[in-house]
């Protein structure tokens, strides 16, 4: 948006304390709900609206669409097309966080790299007998409520031959990972086909239907064909 000279707004959720600088304006935390969002677009006289946000932040981009369809702005998505097994994975797929944690209520120990951000890990609460690899941008606030756990503090993106390290060294037998796509979060399904560790994947929830790209010449492209003055 700076190299277009487009007046513009990146919004972070706000979960890490220190996120990447940006050469545009920025804003981090919440909007209050459908009706916050829609009072922000509306002093800021926003004009077009581009939802980049993570494809598991469902909460957001249902807001976002709503948000859209109240004040009648156009609204575009980039979003990272999803991953796809090919030969040598070994994947499981979940439904959604719960199944997942369905699919590991066994008396069998494992050790498992829990690839999920820290958002969710809790949920694993309810299977505490297995040791879990846990990765994060940044130490929590609070430690983490599995009683047998590694924590790793890291920043990706991360390659595959680190991550085979990583794997390697923790002696993990199962990769649990959201199905996020894109290259940067890629290394350790690429890092567990080498290994020959089987992945249990967990589906994208289902968002509003709305435009889609994958590549940001699709928004640029979409922008440059209406007009243009503030966007989001």
């Amino acid at each position: 948006m700076a190299d277009l000279a487009v007046e513009a707004v990146y919004s972070y959720a706000g979960r890490v304390a220190t996120p990447d600088r940006q050469p545009i304006e920025t804003r981090v935390g919440g909007f209050g709900g459908v009706e916050g969002l829609i009072d922000y677009l509306r002093d800021r006289r926003i004009t077009h609206i581009i939802d980049a946000t993570h494809p598991f932040a469902a909460q957001i981009s249902r807001n976002v669409s709503a948000a859209a369809t109240a004040t009648s702005l156009p609204l575009i998505a980039l979003t990272r097309p999803p991953w796809t097994p090919i030969d040598g994975d070994q994947w499981t797929t979940a439904t959604d966080m719960a199944d997942a944690v369905k699919h590991v209520e066994t008396k069998e120990k494992r050790r498992i790299f829990l690839a999920i951000g820290r958002t969710e890990i809790s949920a694993f609460r309810r299977v505490p007998q297995h040791h879990y690899l846990l990765r994060m941008v940044e130490p929590p606030a609070t430690p983490p409520s599995m009683p047998d756990h590694t924590l790793v503090i890291a920043r990706g993106p991360f390659d595959e031959a680190s991550d085979r390290e990583l794997i390697q060294h923790h002696e993990i037998d199962l990769v649990v990972s959201k199905n996020s796509g894109g290259a940067g979060a890629y290394a350790k399904i690429g890092a567990a086909r080498a290994l020959g560790l089987p992945v249990l994947m967990i589906n994208r929830p289902r968002l509003p239907t709305r435009r889609e790209v994958s590549e940001v010449d699709e928004v640029i492209a979409w922008l440059h064909h209406t007009d243009t003055e503030r966007g989001v």
